[in-house]
């Protein structure tokens, strides 16, 4: 797939500025788009917008790959549809720190008024029937039906692991599922309810984009949660242990530039012989259900796809690894055959052999380049700009970096040293806005995308990073106080170094 010349920002929803304590699809989100035409970019790059559980990482701790976010429901607009009083409807006050999301009181925050606003939209339901729910409920069956019962069940267990409820429900005996159906009734239709609401919203978000000549690209975490829908109901994509029904290996990387010691992710890895066995028939269906809300997918860890580290079940540390194959090209071939033309951009970073690169190549898939690895090495590094392809995307960061700022601020006085004599300063001293020398170096470049985060455009320091790999706890909370942020002399500057560079 081949790009053309543009630009545009990266920020996950829950980033963005709302009264009830984390972003949602509502006035903040449409602002920012607004934002974006106004700056002349034309890309709107997300991370995965599944449920999130522990520590809310939206790579690691989904409960579903297919479901949305229910947290990022705009209750304001549920008002609007009189689902809820808007004069009820209190702020949650910032505790300590209003660029950080506390997740703990959001979901009894907004838990509680979903919650009203689903009592509200049930009663309808009883007095005339919602044909817009019935089709989406329809439509959306093969995941949405799972899902539902996992999530009611999920709760009825105290937030347990799927493995450690009651066996026959474990290991999903059709009569024992049929009884807990009908029991959960209620619950079930709530989850149901959750999803209507937030894809009918974002689906309105993303016409919003769509016609201001915004794409939205989307991401897919290669690997799923252990305690989800997804493994719960389709056991057998999965290694796992038949007795114990924990993982027999867990995914992850070995040592390289997040960590020491490697990144232990802790989900299970897939049993790629019986997922080619269906025809990759659970992975064409992600796919197309990501394609139904996003323009383009950015596949995490791409290069899992060709080999992947697994790591016995039950290790501390992502040491003690193998790689191991996988089915790479088998895959593409047959996902392209069901889909047609792929919109694929491949996350192609960490330990890249030549094989990986065959791969990306072969599909013509854009990889990505990331400016802040580029420099302390010599020429030839493949990070610097004058090494780039144009099938590319060049960042000065993503979301597991530290900010342009906060980057600048740690690095030795030898990279320093390379960045001022790269951009043609004489002395680092000279730079006065690291951030916007970056950006200007990205949008100067032959990659065919230049992507940055909004904190790199608001100047931010290492406070604004969103993630940091070689942690677990703290993550994933960044957010930014007021769309007034957005100025027009941040849109004017960023819309003239846009149009200087042709994007």
């Amino acid at each position: 797939m081949h790009l053309e010349r543009a630009s545009g920002i990266i920020l996950h929803p829950t980033s963005f500025p709302s009264r009830f304590g984390i972003g949602d699809l509502g006035r903040s989100a449409y602002e920012f788009i607004d934002f974006l035409e106004r700056s002349g970019q034309k890309v709107w790059q997300i991370l995965p917008l599944g449920p999130t559980g522990y520590e809310h990482s939206p790579y690691i701790m989904n409960f579903s790959t297919f479901a949305g976010n229910p947290l990022l429901i705009c209750l304001d607009r549920l008002a609007e549809e009189g689902l809820l009083n808007g004069r009820e409807l209190q702020p949650l006050p910032d505790n300590h720190n209003p660029n950080r999301v506390d997740f703990d009181r959001v979901i009894s925050h907004k838990g509680h008024y979903l919650k009203q606003a689903f009592q509200q939209f049930r009663d309808s339901l009883n007095r005339t029937p919602n044909q817009a729910f019935e089709t989406f409920c329809k439509d959306k069956a093969t995941w949405l039906d799972d899902y539902a019962l996992f999530m009611a069940l999920l709760e009825e267990n105290g937030g347990q692991e799927w493995n450690q409820w009651e066996p026959a429900i474990a290991r999903r005996e059709p009569e024992a599922l049929k009884a807990k159906t009908e029991q959960l009734h209620d619950e079930i239709l709530y989850h149901k309810f959750l999803q209507f609401k937030f894809f009918e919203q974002w689906t309105q978000l993303r016409r919003y984009a769509n016609n201001k000549g915004i794409k939205i690209i989307g991401d897919i975490s290669i690997y799923v949660c252990y305690n989800s829908a997804d493994v719960w109901f389709a056991p057998d994509n999965f290694q796992l242990d038949p007795e114990t029904l924990n993982p027999s290996y867990i995914a992850g990387v070995p040592p390289d530039y997040f960590s020491a010691t490697g990144q232990l992710w802790g989900n299970p890895v897939y049993d790629w012989d019986e997922l080619k066995r269906t025809d990759f028939s659970w992975w064409i269906e992600r796919f197309r259900a990501t394609l139904e809300y996003v323009d383009w997918v950015r596949i995490d860890h791409f290069r899992g796809f060709e080999a992947y580290w697994r790591v016995p079940f039950g290790e501390t540390s992502a040491l003690n690894g193998e790689w191991i194959e996988a089915p790479g090209a088998a895959f593409f071939e047959t996902l392209g055959q069901k889909l047609g033309r792929l919109p694929v951009l491949a996350e192609d970073l960490g330990i890249i052999t030549p094989e990986v690169e065959e791969l990306r190549d072969r599909f013509e898939f854009p990889g990505m380049k990331i400016l802040m690895f580029a420099f302390g090495e010599d020429s030839t590094n493949p990070y610097l700009p004058h090494n780039y392809v144009r099938n590319c995307i060049v960042y000065t960061g993503t979301h597991d970096n530290d900010t342009s700022v906060g980057w600048w601020q740690t690095v030795s006085p030898e990279i320093r040293h390379h960045v001022a004599t790269y951009l043609g300063y004489a002395f680092p001293e000279a730079i006065e806005d690291i951030n916007w020398a970056l950006i200007r170096l990205a949008l100067s470049s032959v990659a065919n995308l230049a992507i940055f985060p909004l904190q790199d455009v608001f100047g931010l320091d290492t406070r604004g990073r969103m993630n940091d790999p070689s942690t677990n706890a703290g993550n994933w909370r960044w957010r930014y106080e007021s769309s007034t942020m957005l100025t027009h002399p941040l849109s004017d500057r960023l819309r003239y170094l846009t149009q200087m560079y042709s994007r």
